[in-house]
């Protein structure tokens, strides 16, 4: 948390919310990025191209702002391979159980007022809770 500032969490919110905003009024579509991504895997007719764009723009967003700030971001280093793909995989397996991810249940889903997405965000970040308690504390990997 050494890099944090109000002001670019703010403006990281209002990205968000707005890119959330205009997807939802242009596309008619929520801003899931899971459900975006595996649509992008599987494209239906008339669908692969917004996707794509939108996959691109998170890319190319995150890349414009390692190469205007390259101190802002430092990898993590020290965590096994081995944890690094089962943890993908759980997060792939715990957003198709859920039924979405954080960005369509707790941006969206949310800001709908949806009782449903307010649970699953709940739980996810129990999960994410239990999870570093159990990896850092038990463990002791990145710690």
């Amino acid at each position: 948390m050494e890099n944090f500032t109000p002001i670019s969490a703010l403006l990281g919110g209002v990205l968000i919310g707005s890119a959330a905003a205009v997807l939802l009024w242009l596309n008619g579509r929520v801003a899931g990025v899971s459900g975006i991504f595996n649509g992008a895997l599987l494209p239906q007719s008339g669908e692969a191209a917004w996707r794509a764009m939108f996959l691109l723009g998170l890319v190319a967003g995150a890349s414009l702002y390692v190469a205007v700030n390259p101190e802002g971001y430092a990898p993590r280093t020290g965590f096994p391979a081995t944890l690094l793909v089962v943890g993908g995989f759980l997060v792939g397996f715990g957003t198709r159980m859920g039924g979405g991810c954080t960005s369509g249940h707790g941006v969206c889903g949310i800001a709908r007022l949806s009782i449903r997405s307010v649970i699953a965000t709940a739980v996810f970040v129990l999960a994410g809770v239990v999870t570093v308690l159990v990896i850092r504390h038990l463990v002791g990997v990145g710690a």
